[in-house]
């Protein structure tokens, strides 16, 4: 009992410290909101008593020292309120040794303070009334971060959206019936009873019923999937028309929904080459800034005068603000990953996802991956012959080997009614038998056949030769000694798989698969497919060194696989892509988790990261470019000509360029990941060729 506490206090603990991570861009997001709409109300008076406002509107002033306090009294009140933020920021990055964003603004609206205070205080001789210019200065400033904030924020909402897919409370199967129990009272081995339209509460495996599941929150395919006694299913997916009982066999943090949490928030923190860019960019930035303030200040002196010199020098600092540079990048990071996660794609490592734009060759494994990784009934011969199948299915029905389970969903797919035979025997290696109304019936491979001394039925021959061809395992069906008919068994390709081949070939991508299968196998399935290239026959650790025989040809490499011999492939590839419920040996080696069993994704993860670097370069160029262009402006390089930039109209101009760079950004929200998409474009390709 003492175990099982501590456990769910480490789970909270571990949720605590998950929830305040993600708060923390909220959390802040209120900060700058509090304080701008305090320093908006204190800033209106000090505008309105401004001489500077009050010509421009043709108005007179009273002519007395309440006039000049109160402007000074308010501009002190909002330069340390609404600044506090932005000099605590400077402090910490003088401190840190990294002066970039903060550390500018923190000096613009000090030496707008220092300036008005000497002035209204006669000191100096000064006639630098900046206490307007301050208060709209610093408002604007507060506006532009709560805007920041609030982006990220809801970027990283989706967090918190997957957190409240788990219920609160769970149904307990106990010995007297059902008892709702808090989630956290939970312990894997439980039974829970999860009704028609609920949640699962937490991952488990289906002990008794069968239901549709709504995944959409896992693997973000809209369509539900039929599960049933033995499937796994997930906390946060949807019963959607059966209640069933289910197994608990992973709670808190070991969860699957708890997983794709950890890995969208590590992916969202995760930096980038983008982002080490624009990091570099702000330093280069606050240099450059202060060597053209100083210049600035310096040529004012000599060309103007002292108040002209600060006035012109402040105006620098301000739009100098790398503010639009500091937003760049995270603001893509955190809605790229988000868009990603809730379309099934879990980004692991940005560089990855950075990464994907440059691949130019796909490399599939084969089982598990395009294929379902398990037996399926491929071919029936004589045709559409039911009795075969009411047999087979009758014969197996009691056995749990795949075969068996892949000849009983053939029946249930086609609605036969199963007889119920008995004296059920398995031949390991060879078939089964069983009396099915007063006959031996039984399914037997080429061993059972020549046991029994049975000869193959020559009309068959032709039938049973093509599936061979095509790496299918035949199984003979007996009444008696005569045989009734001859199933075909493959590892059966997904229905996505042809479309992703396509469009990935629509985007000029090579497509490669590898698999252990003997070569007739790999070159049926490949030729189905469409692929480019094909290693067969390849041992679990001669894998990755396939990966690397593509790269020495110059090819740029993405791994998609689900098992653990991919690992070491996985790891060598240019982008490591994990595909489906793989192991955890493979996630924990690809760069990228796809959480659907579906190929499509591939192409989707492809657009997503060209979007991505593309909204990633045109933000910071937009950024760079602003202050190349801005600075020299506000320095007053046009004064000869009689235009030159008031510090207001620079925060003014410094904020419009946040809000440019957070606008382009969220257009990434359109970016459409739907694996259906794979589809559409392959439909456009013109070098699909009909499998």
């Amino acid at each position: 009992m003492h175990d099982h506490n501590a456990h769910d206090n480490h789970d909270a603990h571990a949720q605590h410290q998950q929830s305040d991570r993600h708060a923390g861009h909220g959390a802040h997001g209120e900060m700058f909101k509090h304080r701008f709409y305090t320093s908006l109300v204190l800033a209106i008076p000090v505008v309105l008593l401004s001489p500077m406002i009050a010509g421009l509107l043709g108005y007179t002033l009273p002519d007395n020292r309440l006039v000049t306090a109160i402007p000074a009294i308010l501009g002190t009140i909002i330069y340390v309120h609404g600044g506090s933020p932005f000099l605590t920021g400077a402090f910490r990055e003088l401190r840190d040794r990294q002066p970039g964003m903060m550390t500018l603004i923190g000096m613009a609206i000090t030496v707008a303070f220092l300036a008005s205070a000497a002035t209204t205080l006669g000191i100096g001789g000064l006639h630098l009334d900046f206490w307007w210019e301050l208060a709209l200065l610093i408002v604007i400033m507060l506006l532009g971060h709560w805007l920041e904030m609030r982006a990220l924020g809801s970027a990283s909402g989706a967090l918190d959206a997957l957190a409240s897919m788990i219920p609160d409370t769970a149904e307990r199967i106990e010995d007297d019936g059902t008892r709702e129990v808090p989630i956290a009272e939970l312990a894997v081995g439980d039974h829970v009873l999860v009704r028609a339209g609920g949640r699962v509460p937490a991952d488990g495996t289906i002990e008794s019923g069968h239901a549709d599941m709504d995944e959409s929150l896992i693997t973000g395919e809209s369509r539900s999937v039929p599960r049933e006694a033995g499937d796994r299913v997930v906390a946060g997916t949807v019963a959607t028309d059966n209640s069933v009982h289910v197994t608990i066999t992973a709670i808190g943090d070991d969860t699957a929904l708890a997983g794709i949490q950890r890995l969208v928030a590590d992916a969202q923190q995760s930096s980038s080459r983008a982002q080490a860019l624009a990091d570099r960019a702000a330093a280069l930035l606050f240099y450059f800034a202060i060597t053209a303030a100083v210049l600035t200040f310096t040529a004012w002196m000599i060309a103007g005068s002292l108040d002209d010199a600060v006035v012109r020098t402040v105006t620098v600092l301000v739009i100098a603000c790398p503010h639009a540079l500091g937003l760049a990048i995270p603001l893509v990071i955190a809605i790229s990953t988000e868009r990603a996660a809730r379309a099934g794609v879990l980004v692991k490592d940005r560089l990855a996802l950075e990464r994907m734009r440059t691949v130019d060759t796909v490399l599939f494994d084969k089982t598990g991956t395009l294929t379902t990784g398990e037996h399926r009934v491929t071919g029936i011969e004589p045709e559409d012959s039911e009795e075969l199948l009411r047999i087979a299915a009758a014969a197996e029905s009691e056995s749990e080997h795949p075969v068996a389970r892949a000849i009983a969903a053939a029946a249930r797919e086609r609605r036969i009614d199963v007889p119920r035979a008995t004296d059920h025997q398995t031949l390991a290696g060879r078939g089964v038998t069983a009396q099915l109304e007063g006959r031996r019936i039984a399914v037997a491979g080429p061993a059972l056949l020549d046991e029994l001394g049975i000869e193959p039925d020559q009309r068959l021959e032709a039938t049973i030769e093509e599936w061979k061809q095509r790496g299918a395992s035949v199984l003979h069906v007996l009444d008696g000694d005569r045989i009734l008919g001859v199933l075909a068994l493959e590892d059966a390709i997904r229905p996505e798989s042809r479309d992703a081949v396509d469009a990935l070939h629509a985007d000029g991508i090579r497509v490669v698969m590898i698999t252990g299968d003997a070569r007739e196998v790999a070159e049926s399935v490949a030729d189905r497919l469409g692929i480019d290239e094909v290693f067969a026959g390849v041992l679990p650790d001669r894998k990755e060194s396939r990966v690397r025989e593509l790269q020495e040809r110059g090819h740029v490499v993405a791994m998609v696989g689900d098992g653990v011999n991919d690992a070491p492939a996985l790891a060598r590839a240019d982008v490591g892509i994990a595909i489906g419920a793989g192991t955890d040996v493979a996630i924990e080696s690809a760069g990228v988790v796809l959480a659907a069993d579906d190929p499509r994704l591939v192409v989707s993860v492809k657009h997503l990261s060209r979007a991505a670097y593309r909204k990633m370069r045109q933000n910071l160029v937009w950024a760079v470019g602003y202050n190349i262009v801005a600075v020299p402006l506000a320095a007053g390089v046009l004064a000869p000509v009689g235009i030159v930039m008031p510090p207001a109209v620079g925060a003014i101009l410094m904020s419009l360029s946040t809000i440019v760079v957070a606008l382009n950004a969220q257009l990434l929200r359109r970016v459409e990941l739907d694996p259906g998409q794979a589809r559409d474009a392959a439909a456009r390709s013109p070098e699909r060729v009909n499998a």
